[in-house]
């Protein structure tokens, strides 16, 4: 295949949509506890509010990042790209 050709499958792929992930962090309870969450209730997370946030496309690891608002919404600013 030459150059040419794989720029034009490259450029087919270039619409595809992906759904891009932020995950501020996670954690594990017991299902009890699960069904005893009410508005307002707080969730404990595995991460400190100084780690960066990981970004996934697909469920795929791609970057970090910090938390940032952008005019009333959430956005993310890419401090590090993952590991292959």
């Amino acid at each position: 295949m030459n150059m040419l050709e794989e720029t034009k499958d490259l450029g087919l792929l270039m619409d595809v949509r992906v759904k891009l992930t932020v995950q501020l962090g996670s954690c594990r309870m017991p299902m009890r506890e699960v069904m005893e969450l009410v508005p307002g209730s707080v969730i404990q997370l595995n991460q400190e509010a100084k780690d960066p946030v990981g970004l996934y496309i697909n469920d795929k690891l791609i970057a970090y990042g910090e938390v940032v608002v952008v005019e009333d919404n959430f956005g993310i600013k890419i401090t590090e790209m993952a590991n292959g």
